[in-house]
């Protein structure tokens, strides 16, 4: 038995962060959407009960460390499941990149060895297994558009965004998240005005969705990497209607609403960045 599953990638339309917890997790207000940059899962069943994980790309871990064998290490020892799985990760979305790909094979894991092994659980019990995991697993349990809550796994669904073009660019570092939190002082951000973006969204309103764009971690990533800076000013210079830094970075996307002006943006940036991706947003009347 086999199944294969879809893995996209998300963006952060806004990201806020309230305050410091007690746990030492950050109290966020994030609306994060999907686009159609996927990583392929492809599942196969094993009778020896191993859990095996290969990976199209070399420097992504193929033992415990990868979220979509902890997805399936997860599942057989709380379901007391006696197969294994071989799990073939395809990647095309770009590792530590603030687009979630980590936590999106993770979540397409737990949805295909639930198909895969009979479990019969639902969306909601997947998207608190999720959780155990990592904090945007619950989110890409569900997919969509939606705002995420608590340090990020707790997830209300809102509309879909109005159709665009999104421009995503990454420049070739990482980024440590932790380290950014951890550089994060909540007393002197500007907070998101994450209504106001729930609103724009309902409206329907491109418009109010490029004004509303704001991400708290963006201003202690651009002072770390001045690379992530130069992206983000000349998607601004080559005409993006709406420019952000995606989760603690380094992939900084741009919202176009035309496709007359996509092209300008892609090249334009294909000159600064190697990794440069024009895609759509995944409305939730696509999945």
């Amino acid at each position: 038995m086999r199944c294969s599953v879809k893995a996209p990638a998300k963006i952060n339309l806004s990201l806020d962060a309230i305050r410091k917890r007690e746990d030492g997790f950050h109290e966020v207000e994030m609306i994060m959407t999907m686009v159609d940059l996927a990583d392929r899962i492809d599942l196969t069943d094993r009778e020896d009960g191993a859990i095996k994980v290969d990976v199209s790309e070399g420097f992504v871990p193929n033992d415990h460390r990868n979220l979509a064998y902890q997805a399936a290490d997860l599942l057989k020892k709380r379901y007391n499941v006696k197969k294994g799985v071989s799990i073939y990760i395809t990647k095309r979305i770009p590792v530590a990149a603030g687009l979630a790909g980590g936590s999106s094979d993770a979540a397409a894991t737990l949805k295909g060895l639930n198909q895969l092994w009979q479990l019969g659980l639902s969306l909601d019990e997947l998207a608190v297994l999720g959780a155990e995991i990592g904090s945007d697993v619950s989110f890409c349990v569900y997919g969509g558009t939606a705002l995420a809550t608590g340090r990020g796994e707790i997830i209300q669904q809102i509309s879909s965004p109005p159709p665009c073009w999104v421009i995503l660019a990454k420049p070739p570092i990482g980024v440590s998240t932790a380290e950014v939190y951890k550089r994060l002082n909540v007393q002197e951000i500007e907070h998101a005005n994450t209504k106001a973006m729930i609103q724009a969204i309902e409206q329907q309103s491109f418009a109010g969705i490029c004004e509303n764009l704001h991400n708290v971690l963006e201003t202690v990533t651009l002072d770390m990497y001045p690379e992530v800076r130069n992206i983000k000013e000349q998607m601004i210079r080559f005409g993006a209607d709406g420019v952000l830094m995606s989760g603690s970075g380094p992939t900084v996307f741009g919202l176009v609403e035309h496709e007359s002006r996509l092209h300008r943006v892609y090249n334009g940036l294909r000159g600064f960045c190697q990794d440069v991706y024009a895609v759509r947003l995944i409305r939730s009347t696509d999945t």
